[in-house]
């Protein structure tokens, strides 16, 4: 399992009016290949808001149409659910998704060329 990735789940949740979701693996990868049992993702959706939070992804990811990435609801899934590969993103899209998830968290401060503060320690 890579950062990145789309996989498709079945029922996510009960909340949830798909029986099925895509969802994008947006955790660190460091966290990613420990033995925690679950990992943040993305949902998937065919609806597009036009926001700063959502990306847009596609056929080119191995969706069936375009769709968008919605940051703005992420949820912590059981690595166990996330059998079924869809696709991966690009490398270029793996850099919107970035931006996006500053935005939906409101990380601006702490993102890209700014140190982190003694306080907290760096990411590895």
């Amino acid at each position: 399992m890579r950062r990145g990735e789309l996989y498709l789940v079945q029922k996510p949740s009960s909340r949830d009016p798909k029986r099925q979701r895509a969802f994008v693996v947006v955790s660190r990868q460091a966290l990613i290949d420990t033995k925690f049992s679950s990992v943040i993702c993305a949902p998937v959706y065919s609806q597009h808001d036009e926001l700063s939070t959502q990306v847009r992804i596609g056929i080119a990811e191995g969706l069936k149409r375009e769709s968008s990435i919605h940051c703005d609801e992420l949820v912590s899934l059981p690595k166990a659910l996330l059998t079924h590969y869809i696709g991966r993103l690009s490398d270029e899209k793996i850099g919107a998704l970035d931006h996006a998830l500053v935005t939906a968290l409101e990380l601006a401060e702490w993102a890209w060329d700014s140190p982190a503060p003694a306080s907290i320690p760096p990411l590895q």
